[in-house]
Parts: C-alpha cells; sequence; structure tokens
C-alpha cells in the first residue's frame, strides 16, 4: 500500500509525540491486517517507540493472543466496540505499551456476522481512550486503507490534543 502522504505526516507526528514524551505504541489488528503497524513503522525512528503487533484475523487468534472474551466474540461477534477495546487492551498488555490501536470491522466483498461491508471499529486505549465507528464503502482494498487512515489519523488527534 502506497501510503499518502498526510498519512505520513500524521504517522511522523506521532512517532515525533511519542519520542518526546517517552511513550510506546503497539497494535492489534484484524481487518486490517498490518497496515497501521506497517504506516508507523514506515517511518525512521519508529523503533523508538513502536513496540509490537499482533495481526488477529481469527477469533481464537483474539482470544488466545489478546485475551479477548470468548463470550463477547459470540454475543457480539467480532465486528464491535466491545471486541475492538479488548483487542487494544490486550496489545497493551502483551507488549507493554502506553498506548494501543485496534482495529476490526467487514472489508468484504460480503457481509460478516449480519454487519455489512464497511463497518469499522477503531480503538485506542491508553491514558486516553477513545473508539470510533466508521461506515465506509467501496472495495475490500479502499475499506483497509480508509481504516488504517482512520486509525493513524484518530491516534494522532488524541496525542495532538492531550496535555
Amino acid at each position: 500500500m502506497a501510503l499518502p502522504s498526510e498519512i505520513i505526516e500524521l504517522a511522523t507526528e506521532i512517532i515525533d509525540v511519542l519520542r518526546s514524551r517517552g511513550e510506546t505504541v503497539s497494535t492489534a489488528e484484524s481487518l486490517t491486517a498490518g497496515a497501521v503497524s506497517s504506516a508507523i513503522v514506515s517511518i525512521s525512528g519508529a523503533s523508538d517507540v513502536f513496540v509490537g503487533g499482533i495481526t488477529a484475523y481469527r477469533d481464537e487468534i483474539k482470544i488466545s493472543h489478546l485475551g479477548v472474551d470468548a463470550g463477547v466474540l459470540e454475543q457480539q461477534s467480532a465486528i464491535s466496540e466491545k471486541v475492538a477495546i479488548e483487542m487494544a487492551r490486550g496489545a497493551m498488555k502483551s507488549f507493554s505499551t502506553t498506548w494501543a490501536i485496534a482495529t476490526t470491522g467487514v472489508a468484504g466483498p460480503n457481509p460478516l456476522d449480519g454487519h455489512p461491508v464497511g463497518v469499522v471499529w477503531v480503538a485506542i486505549e491508553g491514558p486516553v481512550c477513545q473508539t470510533i465507528e466508521l461506515a465506509l464503502s467501496g472495495e475490500r482494498e479502499s475499506v483497509r486503507n480508509a481504516a488504517t487512515a482512520s486509525a493513524i489519523a484518530t491516534f494522532a488527534r488524541i496525542l495532538r490534543h492531550r496535555s
């Protein structure tokens, strides 16, 4: 994925802010399949702040590697705010980071667990916690790219407004 200049600028800002604060970040990704991690580490110096990420495409990996509650997955499906939060918390715990970014949703081409293509949840966990729900349109790759861009932009905005 060729990153748009805006995402490169935001990823650079994220690294600079985290480095200046002595903070770290990890990721837990489903539909973005490592693209959020890739956007961050595409910037020189990312190793100062980026610790690691888990691509948890299957529910059993969300459970075993991120500690997502199996009951929540069964009741709400992987495409839910609660699962996104649990994924982010699991990444923070696994990597002992200050922050974590998690993504889960439906990239397509078909609906999943009763959720239409384009439904995405992003969770940011850390000193400030926030979730966003996205309703994206387009083909599979454009949904994944937009989810990645939204996750990076949301995290940059949180860092910018946190004193």
